[in-house]
């Protein structure tokens, strides 16, 4: 009969404690790490030992047996799910373009300052009803003086919008530019991030070892790149990612190296893709600018087709329309004759006319546009809290389940060491307490 080595029972008992262990140490780190953003829980992976075989053992039957020798600490590895995480990227991205539009629409909106006294509308009103006033006393100099007075404003508030508008243009050109810069702009920055991560997670785990602090840590900068624009990864059989960004040529991270900068459009999603849709050349923005030049065309060819002794407006867009006339020249009447008013009626009677349809439909427009981006905004976010809570139900730490796990294992590690214990006495029996 084979005889069972000795010390099996002692090394079973000793692989136990190192099991029950490293299931407290990991718990602990779970419980420590239950608030670090972008952390994924850990568990310990487990499994049988290669049991001990003893052919020939019964002295009846002639059979072996296998030995089962305790618990084999196979790996720690991270909970996560990618499909998951595909998901959440790709919300995270229409969250961040939504956000992005929805934000820049509400300025070029609070910039027409409507319906106020100070809204161009109010004051097309006054215009209207200054030539109405003039057309009942065609010789009053401060009657004259209203008009152009009243003119005047309103050139200047359209003036002004489309300053407004340039600004707003301008500006989210330079928060594209600044997001985008190489070496300074966040992508640059995160995608040196993710590089040399990839580089020190391929050298560990070739070393045999699993970095899953760092593996969580290239995920959460890559969550973060997502919000720029559109992601996707390709894991390499060395462990490092290539990442696609956007609609860029390239990958913007190909294992160690970057590639960075690269040119994107309007399509790339996320922040980046809002920001070129809406500064652009034919980005929504310059669409607004060309829509309150009409509004100004409108206005001026209106007027001026009535005031034709000389053109009452000056210019050809909202940017550079401006009022041509003194009051002495303000033209009231088509025959010159003292008191006529016939041109002052017509011009009053514009009211509500081309101009006023065409500024009542620009400021409608986006007034639509505002509501159907903060509607796209609200649903967008919705739905990344939603994906986010379900990876959160997945990687995220319960205290009260590592609470249950810690107990489980303190008990484990309990009963190993009472068997080693038991094993230690047995054998002391038996080599100082048997025989002669």
């Amino acid at each position: 009969m084979t005889t069972i080595p000795a010390y099996t029972g002692l090394d079973t008992a000793l692989r136990g404690l190192e099991a029950a262990q490293a299931g407290i140490d990991t718990t602990g780190h779970n419980i420590a790490n239950a608030n670090t953003p972008g952390y994924s829980r850990q568990v310990v992976d487990l499994t049988e030992n290669t049991p001990y075989t003893l052919p020939g053992f019964s002295n009846v039957t002639g059979a072996g047996i296998q030995l089962g020798t305790g618990v084999d600490l196979t790996t720690i590895t991270r909970v996560r799910d990618q499909f998951l995480d595909i998901q959440y990227r790709a919300q995270n991205a229409a969250a961040g373009n939504a956000s992005t539009t929805s934000g820049l629409l509400q300025q070029v909106q609070a910039s027409l300052d409507e319906p106020t006294s100070n809204g161009l509308s109010s004051q097309l009103s006054k215009f209207w009803s200054a030539w109405s006033a003039l057309a009942n006393n065609p010789q009053d100099q401060a009657a004259r003086q209203a008009v152009v007075d009243s003119g005047t404003t309103v050139t200047q508030t359209l003036n002004s919008l489309s300053q407004q508008l340039s600004t707003i243009q301008s500006q989210t050109a330079q928060q594209y530019t600044a997001l985008t810069a190489s070496p300074s702009g966040q992508v640059a920055g995160y995608a040196k991030q993710v590089a040399a991560l990839n580089t020190s997670i391929s050298q560990q785990e070739a070393a045999g070892q699993v970095p899953n602090d760092l593996l969580d840590q290239r995920d959460q900068l890559i969550d973060q790149l997502s919000s720029l624009a559109n992601v996707s990864v390709a894991t390499q059989p060395n462990g490092m990612l290539n990442v696609s960004f956007g609609d860029a040529a390239q990958p913007l991270v190909n294992g160690s190296t970057v590639n960075w900068p690269q040119t994107l459009t309007s399509a790339a999603g996320g922040q980046l893709g809002a920001l070129l849709s809406l500064s652009g050349p034919g980005g929504r923005i310059a669409g607004y600018q060309s829509s309150l030049d009409g509004v100004a065309n409108q206005l001026i060819t209106s007027v001026n087709s009535l005031h034709t002794a000389t053109p009452f407006f000056s210019g050809n867009s909202a940017s550079t329309i401006a009022v041509a006339v003194t009051p002495a020249n303000v033209q009231t009447s088509s025959t010159g004759a003292a008191g006529a008013n016939d041109v002052a009626l017509a011009i009053a009677g514009l009211s509500g006319g081309t101009a006023d349809q065409a500024y009542n439909s620009f400021v409608g427009g986006i007034g639509s546009d505002v509501q159907a981006s903060q509607s796209t905004q609200q649903n967008s976010h919705a739905l990344l809290s939603a994906i986010d809570n379900q990876r959160q139900s997945v990687s995220g730490v319960s205290l009260d389940e590592e609470m249950t796990n810690l107990i489980t294992f303190q008990r484990a590690y309990q009963a190993s060491a009472r068997m080693m214990t038991t094993i230690d006495q047995t054998l002391d029996t038996l080599i100082n307490h048997t025989g002669l």
